[in-house]
């Protein structure tokens, strides 16, 4: 009966009903958002006091506002603002409306109309000035209404002529925004017979009126409303350059520095337009008599401006050379007068009809008085401005000075000359930044210069300097410098073995300085090489410790002279070869080839001297297109002989970038993509994939250590090469899915990852739609390959079961094309080089366990971009632990192009320890997927960005960027 009753229980409540789909009415959602112009409304009406209100307004200008919002509380602003009679509340509701006319996805035309109707009746002149300032923020936002920016240009025309300073400002800042210099403000008005008709204006000639304004925050508006015209690409007319001449005398210093802006920009407009000078029948470029009264501005009362006019110094490229040399001397040129010729002189003595006959006293004196405070051909404050500018006070001026000089010293090799004296003397200078300014300055007109030995005594002075930074700048500028005596190479050479010895960590620095010093000067240092090497022509002479920094030093000054001096080994010793063949091998990158006569080439230097190394760069690049060219033949990575010829391939290709420093980059990223290929044809290749899965642990376990390397090999060739385009960013997202694809396979034969694999195919799924997105212009490049024959079966992937999925991807692999690598132009691999600690000291660092101890890294780091970022120092200790450590973005230095140096210090901490044990230390490269190089090479990455999946976008990592560096240290215990 229980059963029974059971049985009827579920036939009655387990019936289930179908209702079609057309009887179900569809239910609509209305999401409802509160109304920011209702709260606003609500709020401000419970002000009972202007600071009430004040307070809301603040707090309202806090919170986000939508677009679609906008316009409402736009209305409720200004429904109040008329009910207000508080200006301060009122300044804020006019500064609230040009905030909210900025608001994304809102068009603000719709309220201009009522903006410009509130300037009508509006009494203060604060909230008028900020009214204004709304209009010039809506003119903005809508450059393509002509008819709304000619209401507001006729607005502003109406306010020029109020009391205040501010609106006049306002109205100023409006015009230069606005404004256009092909329309006329104004046109003829027809006010009946007999009246008068209004002139035609324009913006620039009602702009100029102000410069004579009585205020001098107008006039410094002024001038800064033309210089907008300026930036806007509108042409200023020359009629102002007298003008601004005038305001560059003015009492106030922020109208004197818009001023000087203004004339170097007519300078740059007119340079060849001539001029007449005052009190004078003379005339003279433009661009000189700007020049000179720049010139004078560098004498001025205020430091910016002084700052402002010697930077504007550097870009007059075109001034005459005879005013460019004035400028380094602070003697009057000539009385600043244009001498006569005697012919001349004698022409007009003969049409006057006189000639003095002696019996009066000054009877041929000359009949013009000359008043020495006119200036007749250039300002007097040229004579000497850029001595003036190096022996400023302030230190920001010199800095500008020098940099001026720079600048035109590497468009003129006469004035380089000249002004090197005044360079060198500012090595002296007791700012280090002016010191190292100087330093870099000099290095980069060195091209254009010789030294003689007082100057090179000066320069040398600084290698005393305690600062670093200082020391291997000048090193760099010795490395480009010539000299023009061999007393000069030995000066050099004293001193910087002097600074070796005082500062041994300069000792890379000093080694790198003397190769290039021999090398530019080799006919300098051959008279000295017997002094050099201490060789006698009778006598043996004891042979020198090999350990020694300065004998090294000396060596590779003298072996890099060698190199094109061939009569210079005939001076060595027997064991100068000997300590040639042992610093080619351990100094190569210091000592180059030499062929010694009567000697035995070795094998590195036989290919060299074949023309595979650094001789010839043509033959070398042939050499790599002909390599890739092989490998793209083949079509099928499985037939005999395939897997040897890219085998062979990569060792040559890695060959060639040790022996080609030029072709590094591009040698060693083909190397490594064809290494990722191998490994994946090798690890499709395996018996597993014949085997039942309980009998392939051993293969299976080597194909993931085949896929997991070929992931890593990926995201080396995305962030450790730099000069990528997007077609070869495409191939490695390509690879980078095979490999995916043959971890998933592999997941799917293990008997834990069967619960996993469908979460991991949906994650595939989407880094293959994600590859289409980013690369879908290229495509077309990728025919037969894997990503293609993906991209064809989506329809049919994202309905599949997960096994169905592994078994479509499996014979995908197999029959997927080898894509041929294209190279671009050219590539370079991100390299660093520890330099301190060597790792070469027996010695351990001691300090006490618990406590912490610091270790100077010094490094080089080459073709790294953002490395503030991305480079990380990693500290391995014995027991396993690892220290990733952050360099502050203050230890990096730039001492050149391409080169960035490190110096920092790691601080290391442990417990006890019984012995000394080795650290390691290496550094490395931060990468993360989300910031991938196509947001450099393709504009449309940064939009894309937003809708990556989540696996692709998260992924981050580092890559080994040098050597690891063994560092003997030893925690010693606490005494008690």
């Amino acid at each position: 009966m229980a059963a029974h009753l059971k049985k009827r229980v579920y036939e009655e409540f387990s019936k289930v009903s179908q209702v079609s789909l057309e009887e179900v009415p569809t239910k609509k959602l209305r999401l409802t958002k509160p109304s920011k112009s209702a709260a606003l409304h609500i709020d401000l009406c419970k002000a009972s006091n202007p600071t009430d209100a004040l307070q809301y307004l603040l707090s309202f200008a806090r919170k986000p506002v939508e677009a679609e919002s906008v316009e409402g509380v736009v209305r409720i602003l200004l429904e109040h603002y008329y009910k207000e009679s508080d200006n301060s509340v009122r300044l804020k509701i006019a500064s609230l409306l040009g905030l909210l006319s900025k608001t994304q996805g809102f068009a603000p035309d719709c309220i201009v109309d009522d903006a410009i109707n509130t300037l009508n009746n509006e009494k203060s002149h604060q909230v008028l000035a900020q009214l204004l300032d709304t209009l010039l923020i809506i003119g903005t936002q809508l450059p393509d209404k002509i008819a709304v920016i000619q209401r507001l240009i006729d607005v502003a025309c109406k306010h020029l002529s109020s009391t205040y300073f501010g609106v006049r400002n306002k109205c100023l800042q409006l015009l230069g925004c606005l404004g256009t210099v092909d329309k006329p403000l104004s046109k003829e008005t027809d006010a009946g017979p007999g009246a008068q008709t209004s002139p035609i204006r324009d913006v620039q000639s009602l702009i100029s009126d102000y410069f004579q304004d009585q205020d001098p925050r107008v006039r410094t508006a002024a001038i800064k409303a033309m210089l907008q015209l300026h930036e806007r690409g509108m042409k200023i007319q020359q009629t102002i350059y007298n003008q601004a001449c005038k305001l560059l005398s003015d009492d106030y210093e922020q109208v004197r520095s818009a001023a000087v802006q203004m004339v170097w920009v007519l300078s740059q407009l007119y340079p060849e337009s001539i001029v007449p000078i005052p009190s004078s029948n003379e005339e003279i470029r433009l661009v000189d008599d700007s020049f000179g009264k720049i010139c004078h501005m560098v004498s001025d009362g205020s430091w910016v401006v002084r700052v402002q006019a010697a930077k504007l110094l550097g870009s007059m490229h075109q001034v005459s050379p005879h005013f460019l040399e004035q400028t380094l001397d602070k003697k009057l040129m000539s009385d600043l007068r244009r001498k006569r010729t005697a012919h001349e002189r004698a022409k007009e003595l003969y049409a006057s009809g006189e000639f003095s006959s002696g019996r009066r006293w000054a009877d041929d004196a000359p009949k013009e008085k000359v008043d020495t405070t006119g200036v007749n051909l250039i300002d007097s404050g040229a004579c000497g401005a850029f001595v003036h500018g190096l022996e400023d006070e302030m230190y920001e001026v010199r800095i500008a000075a020098v940099e001026a000089l720079c600048s035109l010293a590497q468009s003129s090799p006469s004035f380089a000359e000249k002004c090197l004296d005044f360079l060198v003397d500012m090595f002296n200078d007791e700012i280090e930044e002016v010191r190292l300014q100087s330093i870099h300055v000099l290095r980069q007109i060195s091209t254009h210069i010789t030294l003689r030995e007082d100057q090179l005594d000066t320069v040398l002075a600084v290698l005393e300097d305690s600062s670093r930074d200082i020391r291997e700048a000048l090193h760099e500028l010795l490395c480009y410098t010539n000299v023009s005596t061999k007393e000069c190479i030995q000066l050099a050479l004293l001193e910087l073995l002097k600074n070796l010895t005082k500062y041994p960590t300069d000792r890379n620095s000093v080694w790198k300085c003397l190769k290039f010093l021999g090398a530019r000067h080799p006919t300098l240092v051959l008279p000295i090489v017997p002094e050099l090497l201490s060789t006698h022509p009778y006598f043996d002479t004891p042979e020198p410790d090999m350990d020694d920094p300065a004998y090294i030093a000396v060596l590779v000054l003298v072996f890099n002279a060698a190199k094109s001096c061939p009569t210079m080994p005939a001076l060595f010793s027997d064991h100068t070869f000997r300590h040639y063949a042992y610093l080619r091998d351990s100094l190569s990158h210091l000592v180059p080839h030499l062929r010694l006569p009567g000697r035995k080439q070795t094998a590195s230097s036989g290919l060299e001297a074949s023309g595979v190394g650094s001789g010839s760069l043509d033959s070398a690049q042939n050499f790599l297109q002909d390599s890739l060219i092989r490998v793209s033949a083949l079509q099928n990575l499985e037939t005999p002989g395939a897997q040897d010829l890219l085998e062979f391939t990569i060792r040559d290709l890695q060959r060639l970038g040790e022996l080609q420093t030029e072709l590094a980059g591009s040698a060693d990223f083909c190397a490594t993509y064809l290494r990722c290929q191998l490994l994946l044809t090798k690890a499709l290749q395996e018996k597993l994939w014949t085997m039942a899965v309980p009998l392939c642990l051993k293969q299976n376990a080597k194909v993931s250590t085949a896929a997991r390397q070929i992931l890593d090999e990926t995201y080396k060739l995305e962030f450790l090469y730099s000069g990528l385009e997007t077609q070869q960013i495409a191939t490695i997202h390509n690879v980078r899915l095979q490999a995916k694809a043959l971890q998933l396979i592999l997941t799917a034969r293990s008997k834990r990852g069967v619960d996993r694999v469908i979460g991991i195919c949906e994650k595939f799924l989407q880094d293959v739609e994600s590859f289409q997105r980013l690369f879908m212009t290229e495509l077309p490049h990728f025919q037969d390959s894997f990503v293609e024959k993906l991209l064809e079966l989506m329809p049919r992937l994202t309905s599949c079961k997960p096994l169905d999925l592994v078994k479509i991807f499996q014979t995908t692999l197999r029959q997927s094309r080898f894509i041929h690598l294209k190279l671009p132009e050219q590539i370079h691999r991100a390299s660093a080089t520890i330099i301190e600690p060597t790792g070469e000291s027996d010695n351990p660092l001691r300090f006490t366990s618990g406590l912490v101890v610091a270790l100077d890294i010094d490094a080089t780091l080459e073709h790294i971009q953002d490395p503030q970022t991305t480079v990380k120092v990693q500290v391995l200790y014995p027991d396993g632990q690892s220290h990733i450590i952050h360099p502050k973005p203050g230890d990096f230095r730039t001492p050149g192009p391409g080169r960035v140096r490190l110096i920092t210090q790691v601080y290391l901490s442990h417990s006890a320890w019984t012995e000394p044990c080795q650290i390691e230390v290496r550094l490395l490269l931060a990468y993360s997927t989300s910031s991938c190089k196509l947001s450099v090479s393709k504009p449309a990455w940064n939009e894309s960005m937003d809708g990556l999946p989540t696996s692709e976008s998260s992924i981050e990592g580092t890559i080994h960027l040098s050597k690891p560096v063994k560092v003997f240290i030893m925690p010693k215990p606490a005494r008690r």
